[in-house]
């Protein structure tokens, strides 16, 4: 009779215990990863559940870094933004503080306040999150504005604010230096004030008030507008007195009274009643064209480089600016667009239409997504600009007689556009910022309590409990060498030891 080696019964014994070896290396994996299955058909039932939840916590990861990111470049840009309302501040300041008796020298220390603050907030609206520029609309890969130079003073052949300042004051002026304005007598007492054709520059006839007694008045009509004062009636009286309004480039409007006096020295903007009505005529032609000069070096001046800083911050890629059509400039009676052959733009990054703040877009959820965009040419940001360089460009020397009342001039328009810059300033452009952080933030939150809970339940499914393992993996082992002793015992039974 022969015996095999290896019964049925026995091979059956065997493989359990292979099978136990393999559920005791399975338990020790689970023990050492925590992870129920190295892989999802181990999950049974349970599969079709983890690639989902799996699925959202990636999704939530991918908008975490999306977040990550946009609170990085908000952060930056509200930074910067504050630094700019600070050199405003300063700037709004310096100009208080210039004394208004003074020559000047004060305007010298204002305009060196405008000039270092100018090139600050250039610096602030190139500032750069890794390589993306932030205030340059979509064109994220570009500086958003030109280097201080070349915006004051020009680069070759492409005009600076400088020039434009200097055309402008030159076609706002006139070859006679009265703001455009011809002043002659038809008659020997009649007085007649004509603007020198019809223009953008220079003064513009907006009315005469007359106080003088005997005189008439007439006008401004016409194109070009014209106004005449007539003493044909006699001599006015001591004290009596005669105001003409005018309208400035800029769109302010200045007075000139001019009042009759016996003197024979008159004073500032006082004329002398002559022998008779021709004299007195002469007189008034005198000082008028005395004060008309005065306030043409002065707020009129001051007016002219205000309206050619407008016109050359208004200007963008798609938007020349409007230059004086000349040479020559004093005579001029037209504007031309220039282009970026022969002017700087001062902006240089994306200048679409669309709003800035949604030149930059992030989604910080499967249905939500905020918008932070910024262009450096917005209304708030621009008016600084504007306003600083006009400060910087504008030089008022103390040698000059009408330096003190150029430079209040000057002082008291920036001024009043750093105040009131208009439809946006630049706290506006923070608050839209501010509500796009407050909306990240809560999402951030939200993620984090999603992730919390997906992860609980992800973990219920994929996890085990670390004493459930250990006594699965004591009772296997007492199982497997139960098993073993048993199998060693009927590999040890022979014929001999059954007889």
């Amino acid at each position: 009779m022969s015996v095999s080696a290896i019964g049925a019964q026995s091979g059956l014994a065997i493989q359990q215990l292979v099978n136990m070896r393999k559920q005791f290396d399975d338990l020790q994996r689970q023990l050492s990863t925590g992870q129920k299955s190295s892989n999802y058909a181990g999950l049974g039932v349970d599969s079709g559940m983890t690639v989902s939840l799996n699925a959202q916590l990636s999704a939530i990861s991918g908008y975490n870094d999306t977040i990550n990111n946009a609170t990085t470049r908000i952060s930056l840009m509200n930074s910067a933004l504050s630094s700019m309302t600070d050199l405003s501040s300063a700037v709004k300041a310096a100009l208080a503080q210039v004394p208004t008796g003074a020559n000047g020298s004060g305007a010298a220390l204002a305009q060196q306040t405008g000039q270092s603050s100018l090139d600050q907030l250039l610096a602030l609206l190139n500032t750069q999150a890794g390589d993306r520029y932030l205030f340059s609309g979509r064109a994220t890969d570009q500086p958003a504005v030109e280097t201080l130079d070349h915006i004051l003073s020009g680069d070759g052949a492409r005009a600076g604010l400088k020039q434009f300042i200097s055309e402008r004051n030159q076609a706002d002026l006139g070859t006679s230096g009265l703001g455009r304005l011809v002043l002659s007598t038809p008659t020997a007492t009649s007085l007649q004030v004509d603007e020198d054709a019809v223009s953008p520059f220079g003064f513009k006839l907006a009315s005469v008030t007359s106080g003088l007694t005997n005189a008439t008045t007439s006008g401004p009509s016409g194109s070009p507008a014209s106004l005449t004062v007539d003493l044909t009636g006699g001599n006015p009286n001591a004290g009596d007195t005669i105001t003409f309004r005018f309208t400035l480039p800029d769109g302010s409007s200045e007075n000139l009274t001019l009042t009759a006096t016996t003197s024979s020295s008159p004073g500032t903007n006082e004329f002398t009643i002559g022998a008779t009505p021709a004299a007195t005529t002469t007189s008034l032609q005198t000082a008028l064209t005395t004060a008309l000069g005065t306030l043409a070096a002065t707020k009129l001046t001051a007016a002219s480089a205000v309206t050619a800083s407008s016109e050359f911050f208004a200007a963008d890629a798609s938007n020349p600016p409007q230059r004086v059509n000349g040479p020559p400039f004093d005579s001029a009676t037209s504007q031309i667009a220039g282009t970026a052959a022969n002017s700087v733009i001062w902006y240089t990054g994306e200048a679409g239409s669309d709003p800035a703040r949604a030149t930059a877009t992030a989604r910080i959820d499967q249905s939500l997504a905020v918008s932070y965009g910024a262009r450096a040419n917005e209304d708030g940001i621009r008016t600084l600009v504007q306003n600083f360089a006009t400060l910087a460009a504008v030089t008022v020397s103390p040698s000059d007689p009408n330096a003190t009342d150029l430079s209040a001039a000057l002082n008291q328009r920036l001024s009043a556009n750093l105040a009131a810059p208009g439809t946006q300033t630049v706290t506006d452009i923070q608050i839209a910022l501010a509500g796009a952080q407050t909306s990240i933030s809560a999402a951030k939150s939200r993620h984090q309590q999603t992730t919390a809970t997906l992860s609980d339940f992800l973990q219920q499914i994929e996890g085990v409990s670390n004493e459930e393992v250990g006594a699965q993996i004591l009772a296997l082992q007492t199982r497997m060498q139960a098993s073993m002793q048993t199998t060693a015992l009927l590999f040890q039974t022979s014929l001999v030891n059954y007889l």
